[in-house]
């Protein structure tokens, strides 16, 4: 099974491109963008060194169902998906800010918490709290979003302080941020899941805020399984997880955080597998469907094809 990590599209109308952490962003002269999902998996903002089969085709789907079930609730930037792998969309004015929600102490959130902080982004966090509880409510920690380098967490207040977005788009994606954060908890309860945590990213086309690239995916989300939360936590026993936290827990088993100095372990192929298999599993979780696996003997030369063909049609 063939991963695509690197490529180097030429499409009709095509006047530049972003290669992103994970994906890679083809703009073109009509207004539209070509996003590719490729098989790279980053964490610690890292590249790891191999690519996971399928997992690119996973994000562009999820994203895709989660896309067209919440566009009654914010307009955004989607309009077709040609390939597994790509989707096809209005190109925005992105707002550098990420919307991360909580529903959950875990993760990031969790490891701030057990290192003493109970403010986090002017958040306020109750006392006596343990990793992977329920909060009394959603709360928005947003973070900078970085070109380069690490995200950085940033108060709403300290957003607005610095001009980085003005008041009543911030407001407009408050709201947009929770809305979307009961929608995907109710589509994932359905589903026998905890929607735990995710991120939202907003653009501007034409003075509209627009939700933009990927929601509710693996990488952008973290899910529990409903079945045993309860007892699991009363047992101080660690959360059943369909997320990539697991891929950041074996890096910091192996001694790497993405700090100076520090090395990036080698994969093995078993956990790189494993990898692949936990993508597939949330797909099939999430959506209720099988998986069906794309042709991998030649990723490029098949993205190249679809696409190319769609933008003939236009």
């Amino acid at each position: 099974m063939q991963a695509l990590t690197s490529n180097s599209f030429h499409f009709k109308g095509q006047t530049k491109v972003y290669n992103g952490k994970v994906r890679d962003v083809y703009t073109l002269e009509n207004g539209l963008l070509v996003m590719v999902a490729s098989d790279r998996i980053s964490a610690f903002d890292h590249i790891l060194p191999k690519g996971i089969p399928f997992k690119g085709q996973v994000l562009n789907q999820v994203a895709t169902l989660f896309l067209d079930a919440t566009k009654d609730i914010v307009p955004n930037w989607l309009i077709a998906t040609p390939d597994p792998s790509v989707a096809i969309g209005h190109a925005c004015e992105p707002i550098r800010i990420e919307m991360v929600i909580r529903g959950y102490l875990a993760g990031h959130s969790a490891r701030e918490y057990k290192a003493g902080k109970r403010v986090l982004c002017g958040v306020a966090l109750p006392e006596g709290l343990k990793e992977n509880d329920r909060l009394p409510a959603p709360i928005i920690t947003p973070a900078t979003k970085a070109e380069e380098g690490h995200d950085e967490d940033i108060s709403r207040e300290d957003i607005l302080a610095r001009g980085l977005v003005a008041p009543e788009i911030y407001a407009q994606m408050e709201a947009y941020t929770h809305a979307l954060f009961e929608r995907g908890t109710q589509m994932a309860a359905a589903r026998g899941l905890i929607l735990v945590d995710t991120k939202y990213e907003f653009g501007l086309r034409n003075g509209e805020v627009i939700l933009i690239d990927e929601i509710h995916t693996p990488d952008s989300s973290r899910y529990f399984y409903a079945d045993g939360y309860e007892e699991r936590q009363a047992k101080g026993e660690p959360q059943k997880q369909l997320s990539k936290e697991f891929v950041r827990q074996w890096l910091i088993e192996n001694g790497f955080q993405g700090l100076e100095g520090q090395q990036m372990p080698n994969m093995p192929d078993e956990f790189v597998q494993t990898i692949s298999d936990r993508y597939i599993e949330l797909f099939e979780r999430i959506t209720g469907q099988d998986f069906q696996k794309a042709a991998t003997s030649d990723i490029v030369a098949r993205i190249e094809q679809n696409v190319n063909a769609y933008l003939e049609k236009l």
